[in-house]
């Protein structure tokens, strides 16, 4: 069992950013919205662990709620 790492670890964070917008260029709010599903769902089976999986979606839950 691990833990979520929050460090920094991508060597280009603006470059991962641009290639995730490029990603959705021309594509509708549905289409866009199922690739983000898609994206999440190949990641989480690359993690393949749960406990980091449900800490990474309890963190992501709390960040959205204090922005809005």
């Amino acid at each position: 069992m691990s833990t979520l790492s929050t460090e920094p670890r991508l060597p280009d964070p603006d470059g991962f950013y641009a290639l995730v917008m490029e990603a959705h260029r021309g594509l509708d709010e549905a289409a866009s919205r199922a690739l983000d599903a898609r994206l999440v769902l190949i990641l989480a089976n690359h993690i393949g662990d749960a406990e980091v999986l449900a800490e990474a979606i309890a963190l992501a839950r709390r960040a959205g709620e204090e922005e809005a």
